[in-house]
């Protein structure tokens, strides 16, 4: 595929699940949709993004996205959006997370795990 083909793709597959992400936030209330659900499609949302921004292989590239995710629960542990003074503004919270959680980094690696399946997938393919 090439470069502008994949980042076509990954720039379609970004902004569909950032939409359902959207959605889930607004509107999905329940207990295992939004808690577990979304942060193991938020992943999936990073990667695309940085897949836009370089959509050559990156071996380890899920790896960064997990790290980049379980960094930004870490600091969720820390109050950054207390110690940001933006915990006001409902856009940022949700978008940053108030709460640090186990089951969150979990979520994150579970997530991750599918885009290493789907690295191996696209790698096997060629």
């Amino acid at each position: 595929m090439a470069r502008s083909r994949k980042r076509l793709f990954y720039a379609i597959v970004f902004f569909l699940l950032l939409f359902i992400e959207v959605l889930i936030a607004l509107f999905v209330h329940d207990r295992f949709v939004r808690p577990y659900v979304g942060d193991m499609i938020v992943v999936v949302v990073v990667y695309c993004f940085v897949r836009i921004v370089i959509p050559e292989r990156f071996r380890l590239m899920p790896l960064w996205v997990f790290l980049f995710a379980v960094c930004v629960e870490v600091l969720q542990y820390f109050r950054i959006v207390e110690v940001l003074g933006v915990e006001n503004n409902a856009f940022l919270r949700t978008l940053i997370g108030t709460s640090f959680a186990w089951e969150d980094i979990l979520c994150y690696a579970v997530g991750c795990a599918v885009l290493v399946v789907w690295e191996v997938y696209l790698w096997k393919k060629k």
